[in-house]
């Protein structure tokens, strides 16, 4: 059996079931494997669900889930990531967003809700899912969640800080789903989730959970789209596929530096941040200086505070030296996103949302200063979404995938909140 420890070191070791259900570990750590298995032999060919329970099958190892791992597997994972060319020879983007929310975060949310099912199945008390969003994690949450008995979902967003078609997908759900548009920032509504998490006079009430980045139970999922396209890639060329990581919280970049770890063909890995600016900064050699977040155009990456640095520096012993030394992180202002997303539409017909053209800004930057092999953008939400950015630049309607034309058919309300951490207790004792 895998057990799993906290990042703070100061909690005892639970198993992979007990991890999901916390979410966050009781010293207010990230919960991470005892230790990584050994490299995995995957192979190529396989379905992303089969090419996931493979993945995934040492730390299912002697759980209560290890039976049902292939189900949910087939549950969770049943629509395509695609690896797509792009025009500029050698380069592809990872399509990530063919999900029911078209964002990458359908991937991990639905993971986790089948994993929860089963684990909270028969009972007594309700499960209350807590996440905060900057984009994209509330609505894929609160899809994934959405009708499940025994759950209930509570997702917190910055009010006027996600697009208007994300702020309509947070707040369409209804049912055992609420959304509370926070007057402040994200990561005011990340602290908010972390303070009732840790809240044990709370939890005695109202049984809580994380269903954010710093969530095992989305974090593993997250690793198969890396290890599939590798996979695939490589048995088709006989080369690794390097990858630039539009991230924000770092769980997506995360993902796919464990794959690697665990044997996928990954060559490098680079970080593609906005003008936030913390990582660039670390891996540049300043000290790690959370500080609060600005607004940018990418708001799914306005991120001042990435809670899976914790993660990440457990993965390099905490060696800072390091970590600097095998990893890359650019910034990329909302000035240059713009350009990039109208240009790439004028010169190559190709239109991404602005966390995705982020990461194609830093690729052809990679080129730029030559840069060869193999690269692979994570395209992490579909450009639909930000049609209020988007069209403007590119001089045309975006066609909305079918299954976001459904919820935004569907009508929406969030209840106002002041970033204060009695006002979410409040609500979740009611």
């Amino acid at each position: 059996m895998m057990n799993f420890v906290s990042t703070r070191n100061a909690a005892p070791a639970v198993n992979l079931s007990q991890a999901i259900a916390a979410g966050l570990a009781p010293d207010g750590g990230l919960y991470v494997p005892q230790a990584l298995p050994a490299p995995r032999q995957l192979r190529p060919g396989a379905s992303l669900a089969e090419t996931t329970t493979a993945l995934l099958a040492p730390f299912f190892a002697g759980d209560a889930l290890e039976p049902e791992l292939a189900a949910i597997c087939a549950e969770a994972l049943d629509f395509p990531v695609p690896l797509v060319p792009l025009a500029t020879p050698g380069d592809h983007v990872l399509e990530l967003f063919h999900g029911p929310t078209a964002a990458f975060k359908d991937v991990g949310a639905r993971f986790l809700a089948a994993c929860l099912a089963r684990i909270r199945h028969g009972a007594e008390r309700p499960l209350t899912i807590l996440v905060a969003t900057s984009g994209d994690t509330g609505a894929a949450v609160a899809a994934a969640f959405h009708g499940q008995p025994g759950l209930r979902v509570v997702v917190l967003y910055p009010d006027g800080r996600v697009s208007p078609r994300q702020a309509h997908q947070l707040g369409c759900f209804g049912g055992n789903v609420s959304a509370l548009r926070v007057a402040g920032s994200f990561d005011d509504c990340q602290a908010l989730v972390k303070r009732a998490l840790n809240d044990a006079e709370l939890q005695a009430q109202v049984p809580l959970s994380s269903a954010n980045s710093i969530s095992l139970g989305r974090l593993l999922p997250q690793m198969s789209y890396y290890a599939h396209a590798s996979l695939s890639h490589h048995a088709a060329t006989g080369r690794e596929l390097n990858f630039v990581v539009p991230t924000g919280n770092l769980g997506n970049a995360l993902a796919g530096i464990l794959a690697r770890a665990l044997g996928a063909p990954l060559g490098r890995i680079v970080l593609a941040t906005n003008a936030n600016r913390v990582l660039p900064e670390f891996f540049a050699g300043d000290a790690y200086s959370p500080r609060p977040s600005v607004a940018t155009l990418a708001n799914a990456m306005d991120v001042g505070a990435p809670s899976n640095f914790e993660r990440l520096l457990w993965l390099y012993g905490g060696d800072e030296a390091a970590l600097r030394e095998g990893f890359t992180a650019i910034s990329v202002g909302d000035d240059t996103i713009r350009a990039t997303i109208q240009a790439r539409s004028q010169k190559h017909g190709e239109v991404f949302c602005p966390h995705t053209a982020t990461a194609v800004h830093v690729l052809q930057e990679l080129r730029a200063d030559g840069t060869d092999g193999d690269w692979a953008v994570a395209a992490t939400a579909h450009p639909a979404k930000f049609e209020s950015v988007v069209e403007p630049l590119v001089g045309h309607p975006v066609e909305v995938p079918p299954a976001l034309a459904e919820l935004l058919a569907r009508p929406a309300q969030a209840e106002p909140v002041p970033p204060e951490y009695e006002a979410l207790r409040a609500h979740l004792l009611r």
